[in-house]
């Protein structure tokens, strides 16, 4: 659902709802995204995880992975991306049809992980190779973190926009919304209250911590 404006702008009487194409298409395909069968590394089991029925990547309209590239708009890099292996990532990304979105999930996918500096052999980023939508950092994340990351996409998919600006050149569309993420965890300060600082540390005897 769109960060700014409601999918639903109006009921009208009994049974009759009105909203625009534009959100209705972008309801759909948020709502509808297929993955690609594709794991290259350990962070590919807790991709597997986040589909079995624990976690359950079904309940967002995200659980058809698909064996071929030609029948998913979403590709979720899992694991560490080689340069052998990135000419056939690459090759996967240009069979998916359009609209199609990529999610970096671990920290070898993000930028080459405990690779970095020795691992000549690992690509440092696969944005090097496509384009990436949502970045999942961690090593491995778990399966609530591609579910966060999941939502993510499903509100840059909710802000799509494919309408032209008036007067403008063909081809020329209105830009998209950004989304906000809206349950980040983030509390602003309340007037009047001290932060807490050095919580996590332990208090010496007898002695405030540093």
């Amino acid at each position: 659902m769109s960060m700014t404006r409601p999918w639903i702008e109006g009921v009208i009487e009994e049974s009759v709802i009105t909203t625009t194409v534009e959100q209705a298409i972008n309801w759909a395909r948020q709502s509808s995204i297929w993955p690609m069968t594709f794991g290259l590394a350990c962070c590919a089991i807790e991709m597997m995880a986040a589909g079995a029925s624990r976690f359950d990547l079904d309940r967002f309209g995200a659980g058809a992975f698909r064996a071929t590239p030609r029948q998913a708009d979403l590709m979720i890099v899992a694991g560490t991306v080689t340069y052998k292996m990135a000419s056939r990532v690459r090759r996967l990304y240009n069979l998916m049809p359009e609209p199609k979105f990529v999610i970096a999930m671990g920290a070898c996918t993000l930028g080459g992980g405990p690779y970095f500096k020795w691992g000549y052999h690992v690509v440092k980023g696969v944005d090097l190779v496509v384009p990436v939508d949502v970045y999942i950092p961690g090593c491995p994340p778990r399966p609530e973190s591609l579910l966060e990351g999941l939502m993510r996409l499903q509100d840059k998919i909710a802000g799509h926009r494919i309408a032209r600006s008036p007067g403008a050149p063909r081809g020329v569309k209105v830009a998209d919304e950004l989304p906000v993420p809206h349950h980040s965890g983030y509390v602003g300060e309340v007037p009047g209250s001290h932060p807490l600082r050095n919580h996590q540390q332990l208090q010496a005897k007898g002695r405030d911590p540093q």
